[in-house]
């Protein structure tokens, strides 16, 4: 004989059954709850001040070696490249969300909570006080830091060699002895005589000469620009 349904009994266990899955619910938001606060406190320590630079105490043997840098070699990447290595509290777009996830990932495998974070970056991805491929970095001690993310699309292959006219004077001066030259090439024949000469060529040089190098005498330090080596970790516009 089939047994008669009790639909009280039906009730009372789909009421459980309700409360449990209110239960799971609950969890749920709270674990997100959690994770957003964690990721709210990292977005709070990368904007706040980290002066002098601190030191998070990773354990060295979950770090990978291929990942820590000197500073030495993060400054020749940026005086390359023309590029900034300034805290993360001056840089004005927005950090990645992966980002955020691999430094969760790393503060619980070391147990730590990391600080001092700093990006390497063009000038115009900072928000720079006046006096195209962000790395993230934090800082584990004796000049050494840990690359933890790389986004954005890579450098252009020129950047190199339009940087390399900013690195130092003796670049600068090179290089507007170059384009002068060329635009004293490029310069018609017979524009200013029929039957130019080498000296004529000369003075022609000199003119382009002095007409760029005012340009960029303009453009370097009346625009408040300076040398790569000068700007590399500078906070400031005009550094």
């Amino acid at each position: 004989m089939w047994n008669r349904t009790n639909i009280e009994d039906k009730l009372k266990k789909s009421k459980a059954k309700a409360f449990k899955e209110t239960d799971i619910l609950d969890q749920v938001t709270a674990i997100l709850k959690e994770e957003d606060r964690r990721e709210d406190e990292i977005m709070l320590r990368m904007k706040s001040p980290q002066k002098p630079t601190p030191r998070n105490h990773f354990n060295i043997d979950l770090l990978e070696t291929d990942l820590i840098y000197h500073v030495d070699q993060i400054k020749d990447i940026c005086v390359t490249y023309r590029l900034r290595f300034l805290d993360t509290k001056y840089f004005k777009n927005e950090i990645p969300y992966e980002a955020l996830m691999k430094i969760k990932e790393m503060e619980k495998d070391h147990d730590i909570t990391m600080r001092g974070f700093k990006i390497v970056a063009p000038s115009k991805m900072f928000k720079l006080e006046d006096a195209d491929d962000p790395l993230l970095f934090a800082p584990i001690g004796n000049g050494y830091f840990y690359l933890i993310h790389k986004w954005g699309n890579d450098l252009n292959p020129f950047r190199k060699i339009w940087a390399w006219s900013f690195k130092s004077f003796e670049n600068l001066i090179f290089s507007t002895v170059i384009v002068s030259l060329l635009a004293a090439y490029l310069i018609p024949n017979g524009l200013f005589a029929k039957n130019p000469t080498g000296v004529e060529f000369l003075l022609i040089f000199f003119f382009t000469f002095k007409s760029i190098a005012s340009m960029v005498l303009y453009y370097s330090f009346a625009a408040g620009k300076n040398f790569n080596t000068a700007i590399w970790n500078s906070k400031y516009f005009n550094a």
